[in-house]
């Protein structure tokens, strides 16, 4: 495995977009089945946006 590094090499500027990407797949992703990926595309932009 290689961690997910900035140009700087510190591994935690990506700590809080890895933490958000979690949590929306948490939250959303995992817990349904998408009809399509326009269905897919129109919830998490939904979710991202707070609507």
């Amino acid at each position: 495995m290689t961690a997910s590094m900035s140009k700087k090499g510190n591994c935690c500027d990506n700590a809080p977009m890895g933490s958000f990407w979690g949590t929306l797949k948490n939250e959303l992703v995992y817990h349904r089945q998408f009809a399509t990926r326009q269905e897919a595309t129109k919830e998490i932009t939904k979710y991202i946006e707070g609507a």
